[in-house]
């Protein structure tokens, strides 16, 4: 089967965390829309049509993908699919060539014919599979289709039950304590042989993956009576740590007396302490001291400083309004967090009102109050202040050093995505910080 995933019309409403990926790169459950496609059908060959800025990184990321490739479409029929769509696996299962898949009638799916990709030479990608969807049957799809970053989290749990049972179905029950090979059986809660024997799992041992290299220390609690619990292969859990399912441990991941809340995605290579409730932390997120995260999503490279905290609930309990791309959107959610973007990186002490968004790159240092709500790529908050002070030279060899930390590196064609959308979200940056020296002298 050959499969395109493509970003349409609402992608910016995904700023900041789409800011320097395709939107179906976004992590809910246990993986990116993408990756949960490509693994639930028998994907032979795939490909990406995103915003052109992307298109040199993610074809460095992704060499197997044909990217914005269109003579690609005409060497076979595709399945186009809609990149903010979460899709069960029944669905995917059944799609038939003559129909469009639907949700609240946005387009999710239909598939390509190899004389068709004519239509899509010179259009808007999204534009031209409307006029195609014409000539197809509609159906219903189901599943989600998400429009703002709030809603991944909103369906992480769901997601990461879903993605535990299929897991499951394909034949994965490794229950494996840290580095051996030998299944032991759990009893009363508890994992029997010594040194974990202190390692209690309540509820179902069913629903506890543990790949076996993973390392879990005694006096480690996995709660699974409410979802399941994945931990993956390097993930290393230290004592005192606590986590309820559903929740996933990306490969590679450290957790140091941790309080991990339902809901949790902790993608690869972390580093993670304190509370964490209801949270994507999409990979290489360094929250390694105490501090509380809730309901939000934190792009790769975030490093947030000891006792960073976010508040998710207002204290009227009322809806959340959360600024999007120069507009506060009314969430209709009362449990909304912080949304950061890559390499932003936060101080001691740093605390996140409700229903925040920053930016790219950005250089928090405390004032021992609340942050302002919207902080654009790139800006620096100096004693509580936004500005236009921060150093794009020093923020790019900072990240340098926070990438070969990981064994990483920053490749050219990121520095390249870097800087040009430093240049792109100049006026952004002037305009909020206009706004807030204009608040600030009416005060």
């Amino acid at each position: 089967m050959r499969v395109a995933f493509f970003e349409d019309e609402h992608v910016a409403n995904f700023s900041p965390i789409a800011l320097l990926r395709p939107v179906f790169e976004l992590v809910c459950g246990r993986f990116s829309l993408r990756e949960r496609v490509v693994r639930l059908l028998d994907v032979a060959d795939w490909g990406a049509f995103l915003r052109p800025e992307l298109a040199r990184c993610y074809t460095e990321e992704q060499p197997e993908a044909a990217v914005n490739d269109h003579a690609w479409l005409r060497r076979g029929t595709t399945l186009l699919i809609n990149g903010r769509w979460l899709p069960s696996r029944e669905v995917l299962e059944r799609i038939q060539p003559e129909e469009v898949g639907l949700v609240d009638g946005e387009i999710a799916f239909l598939t390509l014919d190899p004389e068709e990709a004519v239509l899509f030479e010179g259009q808007d990608f999204s534009i031209a599979a409307a006029r195609l969807a014409r000539a197809r049957r509609p159906v219903e799809a189901g599943g989600r289709m998400v429009r703002y970053p709030w809603e991944l989290v909103d369906c992480n749990a769901a997601q990461l039950a879903a993605d535990f049972r299929w897991r499951r179905e394909n034949g994965d029950r490794s229950i494996f304590p840290a580095g051996r090979g030998d299944e032991r059986e759990s009893t009363g809660g508890k994992m029997d042989q010594s040194p974990h024997s202190q390692v209690a799992i309540l509820g179902s041992p069913d629903d506890v993956f543990i790949h076996p290299t993973a390392q879990i220390d005694p006096f480690v609690v996995l709660d699974a009576r409410r979802g399941p619990i994945s931990i993956d292969a390097g993930a290393v859990i230290q004592p005192f740590t606590r986590i309820e399912g559903p929740c996933h441990i990306g490969c590679g991941s450290r957790l140091f007396r941790a309080n991990v809340r339902e809901g949790t995605t902790i993608g690869p290579n972390c580093r993670v302490g304190g509370e964490i409730e209801a949270s994507i932390l999409h990979g290489f997120v360094n929250k390694y001291h105490d501090g509380f995260l809730g309901h939000s999503y934190v792009c790769p490279w975030v490093n947030l400083g000891a006792m960073t905290t976010n508040s998710d609930l207002k204290n009227d309990y009322s809806p959340v309004s959360v600024p999007i791309d120069g507009e506060t959107i009314d969430t209709g959610s009362t449990k909304v967090g912080c949304f950061i973007g890559d390499h932003s990186k936060t101080a001691l002490g740093s605390l996140f009102n409700t229903g925040s968004t920053f930016g790219v790159m950005c250089m928090v240092l405390p004032a021992g109050e609340l942050l302002p709500k919207y902080v654009p790529s790139f800006t620096r908050i100096w004693h509580g202040v936004p500005d236009d002070g921060l150093d794009l030279e020093a923020a790019l060899e900072t990240a340098r050093t926070a990438m070969g930390r990981r064994d990483m590196r920053l490749t050219a064609a990121q520095e390249e995505l870097l800087r040009h959308l430093h240049e792109q979200t100049q006026p952004d940056r002037d305009a909020a910080i206009a706004r807030f020296r204009e608040k600030f002298a009416t005060v």
